[in-house]
């Protein structure tokens, strides 16, 4: 019968498992204990670092729905970085740390489901940050939108020179380009008014 804390300690990690966007499977054997506290504290905010037991890790990845993608991977001396805030930052963490520490080996992970492999976890750290793209988003949104702004703008001015241009040209149609008429004389046949002579 297993015991209570083996129990809770499946139980943790198949919610995290559940709750995280992404997990990635390392290997950190030889690495020290001030070496792990170090990569702790570089994933803080991003990610938390879990050294797990593997028999119950593969409980916790199956009860999780996750067999498939990562039971696989746990071989040898298993750790769990949870990703708990920007995934882009959480991998950058663990590329940084493995490029000045080789000894961590990253094997593998899942991001919302889905098995990613160490070339994609590295390629997600080239990415820029979340905040970035966002900026980036948004400048270029910004920059539409003064555009659509500007046309919009422009487009009451362009009507009122359309307008000036077709009265301008009816004008010149109708009396610029007929000669002009001399006023007709009165004929001597018409009666004068008596007010005029007066």
């Amino acid at each position: 019968m297993p015991n209570a804390e083996k129990v809770a300690e499946v139980a943790e990690l198949t919610e995290r498992f559940k709750d995280s966007p992404g997990a990635v499977l390392t290997e950190y054997r030889g690495l020290t204990v001030a070496q792990l506290a170090e990569l702790r504290k570089s994933l803080v905010g991003n990610a938390t670092f879990a050294v797990v037991k593997n028999t119950l890790t593969k409980i916790a990845v199956t009860e999780a729905g996750l067999t498939e993608q990562l039971s696989s991977l746990l071989i040898g001396p298993s750790a769990v970085a949870f990703v708990d805030g920007d995934v882009v930052e959480a991998a950058k963490g663990l590329r940084d740390f493995a490029k000045a520490n080789p000894l961590l080996v990253i094997k593998g992970g899942v991001l919302d489901g889905k098995a990613i492999t160490p070339a994609e976890i590295i390629k997600l750290a080239d990415l820029e940050p979340r905040e970035v793209l966002l900026a980036k988003l948004a400048g270029a949104m910004k920059a539409s939108l003064a555009g659509a702004a500007a046309t919009f703008n422009a487009l009451p001015v362009q009507m009122a020179q359309l307008a000036e241009a077709l009265r301008a040209k009816r004008s010149g149609a109708e009396g610029g380009d007929a000669p002009a008429q001399a006023p007709e004389p009165d004929s001597p046949a018409s009666p004068t008014d008596p007010a005029d002579e007066g």
